[in-house]
């Protein structure tokens, strides 16, 4: 994540990057797991990987990103963002973690996340904080609260 731009400081965005940091701890817990020839653990943490980003998802899509995305610029970038979004909703309930093919799947998988949560967190983050109004954080925000109830 860069730093120059201080949108680590919005609270929003707050909340989106602490999501992404138990993501990826779980990703390289599961991993670790799967070393350890640990599949039950490893099929837990994923488990939860998945629960933690469905509601990550749904406060990203139905916020930040649908009101980026009514500007043309932002709209192809956040598309292929949901994309991906897609296939890893996808990929993780069907994996079987006691499968090489599998496992190898998921090892990709989480390298890809990072990927993806660098492209939200070094390009899409940083360009909300001139393309968004207050109304629209405000919609955003709302949008977060609505996907994390309680």
């Amino acid at each position: 994540m860069c730093h120059y731009c201080e949108c680590r400081d919005i609270p929003l965005i707050k909340e989106f990057i602490a999501e992404h940091e138990r993501v990826t701890d779980a990703a390289g817990d599961a991993l670790r797991a799967l070393v350890r020839g640990d599949p039950e653990r490893a099929r837990a943490l994923v488990d939860r990987m998945a629960e933690e980003l469905a509601a990550h998802w749904r406060g990203e899509e139905d916020g930040l990103f649908r009101v980026m995305r009514e500007d043309p610029e932002y709209a192809d970038y956040i598309a292929a963002l949901v994309t991906e979004h897609r296939e890893l909703a996808a990929l993780l309930p069907a994996l079987d973690l006691t499968d090489p093919d599998d496992v190898r799947a998921f090892a990709e998988a989480a390298h890809e996340l990072h990927r993806h949560i660098a492209k939200e967190e070094d390009g899409l983050f940083p360009a909300s904080l001139t393309a968004l109004s207050g109304d629209d954080w405000d919609a955003s925000m709302a949008a977060w609260r609505a996907a994390h109830p309680g």
